[in-house]
């Protein structure tokens, strides 16, 4: 398990161009394409566009660590493995912008407080809506998670196919790419790594990104 990837700091924010600015430059992407956006079939396609990519890139407007703010300590004690695995999502290549289509799997050993499970699924779609590489993705989740939760350990799995590597380039079919970030115990303790991968399975077998 390799380490976890240095995060670059995010810089200040740019100013938002208008939602017609917007539409006007994917207008001219129509027509670069070699179409007319005048034409009826495309009359419409930018604004369904950019409503795509409100929908598409919405994780820019939200904060993952405020899904996380709620916590539950009343859990008699409990202090083993909690894991939600095969948590779909759909994501973008910010080198292609093309699309990332995979499951996430996600692990965690409590301290004294647990997080409602639907929260972890927010944490990874929050990181997926946004133009991602999958490896700074995979360590996004995890020191979300290993910050706000503080836990012993956190692990997550990321699978996905990269539609930038199997509809354009070498248009190579079938292929996943598996990712790993292991902290605290999963790093230190193979048996307690070797568990969480237990519970996973063999998450590729039932692949269908």
């Amino acid at each position: 398990m390799s380490k976890s990837p240095k995060i670059a700091a995010v810089p200040a924010a740019m100013p938002s161009p208008s939602r017609e600015e917007a539409e006007q430059a994917i207008r001219t992407l129509l027509r670069w394409a070699g179409d007319n956006p005048d034409r009826e079939g495309l009359r419409d396609t930018p604004e369904r566009v950019a409503r795509a990519y409100e929908d598409w890139f919405s994780g820019y407007r939200e904060d993952p660590e405020e899904f996380l703010s709620r916590t539950f300590e009343e859990v008699e004690g409990y202090d083993d493995m909690v894991v939600l695995r095969d948590i779909r999502f759909e994501s973008h290549c910010e080198h292609h912008m093309a699309p990332i289509i995979g499951r996430a799997h996600v692990g965690y050993l409590p301290t004294h407080k647990v997080v409602g499970i639907s929260k972890l699924a927010r944490v990874v779609e929050a990181y997926a809506r946004r133009l991602q590489v999958q490896e700074k993705m995979n360590a996004q989740i995890a020191n979300c998670i290993q910050k706000v939760l503080e836990p012993k350990g956190v692990a997550v799995v990321i699978e996905a196919a990269h539609q930038c590597m199997t509809t354009r380039g070498v248009h190579k079919q079938g292929v996943t790419m598996v990712t790993s970030t292991m902290l605290g115990e999963f790093r230190k303790n193979p048996l307690t790594r070797r568990e969480f991968l237990s519970v996973i399975g063999n998450p590729t077998s039932n692949f269908d990104g």
